[in-house]
């Protein structure tokens, strides 16, 4: 009989459920919550950008999106931009971090609320 993953609900097949925390999870829930994304990472940053210095460095159609959005909007919020652009919070967290290394996006706090906006 299938498991539930107790982050997102998917079934899991028998033998392919993973343990983290006390909860049952699916290998790709497994995965976020071994590597969740990191923003503020400095060798990230330096390995984006000499990269982007030697190519033509091409963004995935959801960094495009996320960029675009914050282009259009000035600033956003991450759940905003989760409901903007169909995908989990979690989702825009992870693009928003490989943004954030190619120091094209950054983010700021406003009152009690962390707003995406251009670098």
């Amino acid at each position: 009989m299938n498991r539930m993953c107790q982050r997102c609900g998917n079934a899991i097949e028998p033998g392919e459920e993973k343990e983290r925390g006390g909860q049952v999870l699916c290998e790709d829930c497994f995965l976020e919550v071994l590597t969740p994304p990191k923003a503020c990472d400095p060798w990230a940053v330096h390995l984006a950008k000499s990269e982007k210095d030697k190519v033509s460095f091409k963004l995935t159609s959801t960094q495009q999106q996320l960029y675009e959005l914050v282009r259009e909007k000035g600033e956003i919020s991450f759940p905003e931009a989760a409901k903007a652009l169909e995908l989990t919070e979690e989702e825009v967290r992870r693009e928003f971090a490989t943004l954030r290394h190619l120091e094209l996006l950054r983010a700021k706090k406003s009152h009690q609320e962390i707003l995406i906006t251009l670098f």
